[in-house]
């Protein structure tokens, strides 16, 4: 509990001073993360905190649970092996020869350990100063039963691809087993589900997975790429 506020004041007080009043800068932060990870949990509550202290900023962040931990005695719930994959392809980006966790992916351009707070803090101030190139705007989502739709549009340069994601705010989770046994973990902006497409404009189905509760928050966080995976535009929308 003390380690948890002293990560949010730490957010708080620097956000106070740092953040850039730019709403043409986005910083997008994705998290590759697993409950079965014993090195997770302090980057799991550095991206909480982040989420809490930039709520009203153009700051997302992202949790994608990868699977390559789920062998070592707890299947983390929220895992799927197309996060794995996507983290490989950054992987090959950033010309590293593995992938790990916690892994923190700051616009698609830099990448650290995901509990290294110096450097996300750096590189929120640094990437509030930079302009975002794409708009990407919705017609309000639509939910039935297990399935969402969604219309996007684009506005802006040229991109690469565009990536739609399903995201549930925060769960609770008691560990009974793995690296984390005994422990109740705390997960933020879980990915649940997420495709890719290339189309300027379109619409898309997003299936809700079993997992997810009627009570669950959830939204969907859209972001651009080039043919780097760099960060171009972000934007989202709440369900």
């Amino acid at each position: 509990m003390i380690r948890n506020l002293f990560i949010l004041l730490t957010i708080i007080v620097s956000g106070l001073v740092n953040a850039q009043n730019n709403d043409e800068a986005i910083v997008v932060m994705e998290l590759f993360t697993s409950q079965g990870c014993s090195s997770c949990p302090p980057a799991d509550e550095l991206l909480d905190a982040i989420k809490k202290s930039y709520e009203k900023d153009n700051v997302y962040v992202l949790s994608y649970h990868v699977d390559y931990w789920n062998r070592l005695g707890w299947k983390d719930p929220f895992s799927d092996v197309s996060f794995s994959d996507y983290q490989r392809d950054y992987a090959q980006q950033f010309n590293s020869r593995s992938i790990y966790t916690p892994q923190l992916v700051v616009n698609g351009s830099e990448h650290f350990t995901g509990s290294n707070s110096t450097k996300a803090l750096a590189a929120i101030r640094n990437y509030s100063k930079s302009k975002r190139t794409n708009t990407i705007k919705f017609i309000k989502p639509k939910r039935e039963n297990n399935k969402i739709t969604l219309t996007y549009n684009v506005e802006g340069a040229s991109f690469d691809q565009i990536t739609i994601a399903l995201v549930v705010s925060e769960r609770i989770t008691e560990i009974g087993r793995g690296e984390n046994r005994n422990r109740t973990l705390k997960n933020t902006n879980i990915v649940a589900n997420r495709l890719v497409k290339m189309d300027t404009t379109g619409s898309v189905m997003l299936s809700v997975p079993d997992w997810i509760d009627p009570n669950d928050e959830l939204s969907i966080i859209a972001y651009t790429q080039n043919n780097k995976l760099v960060t171009m535009g972000a934007s989202k929308i709440s369900i």
